[in-house]
């Protein structure tokens, strides 16, 4: 059933209003993937505070133009399906770099973070980006293993201080 046109400048509205304060934007192309892989998709999205749509061509363009995502509009073509990151720049990436391992219809077909359109190897390095409860217990591991080793270290010359004396 076709949208009339003030749906569609709903529609835009939202896209626009999303895209004002997302961190980043993934598209994928999302073609022959089944309806319940994709809600299953959308449940995993919003438990990570992602968004996503579906969304015809013509108005996700309207909907991201003057918006630090209209460097997109070059990406856009064929089913676009889009996930915008609201809480950390990668979760989005991430989350449609896991799902494309499972579901080889599913293509990402680009990315922008900060304005600027990102390269597939850009793409992967957003989705590998630790979240912030990830990076402090990185550096709580690292803090705790330099302390065992300074232990270790100190407790190695005392003892070798005792043998020689």
């Amino acid at each position: 059933m076709p949208l009339n046109l003030d749906k569609k400048k709903t529609i835009v509205s939202k896209i626009n209003e999303i895209s004002k304060v997302a961190l980043s934007a993934v598209i994928a192309d999302s073609q022959g993937v089944s309806v319940n892989e994709i809600n299953e998709l959308r449940k995993s999205g919003r438990a990570m505070g992602v968004r996503m749509s579906i969304i015809q061509n013509t108005l996700l363009s309207l909907g991201i133009k003057n918006t630090i995502f209209e460097c997109l509009k070059k990406k856009i073509k064929g089913s676009t399906f889009i996930a915008y990151s609201m809480e950390h720049p990668g979760s989005g990436a991430r989350l449609f770099k896991d799902f494309s391992k499972k579901n080889a219809q599913f293509k990402i077909t680009g990315a922008a973070f900060e304005g600027k359109l990102l390269s597939i190897t850009e793409i992967t390095k957003l989705a590998d980006m630790p979240t912030y409860k990830e990076a402090i217990m990185k550096l709580l591991f690292i803090l705790k293993m330099s302390v065992a080793g300074k232990l270790i270290y100190t407790l190695s010359a005392i003892k070798e201080k005792k043998e020689t004396s």
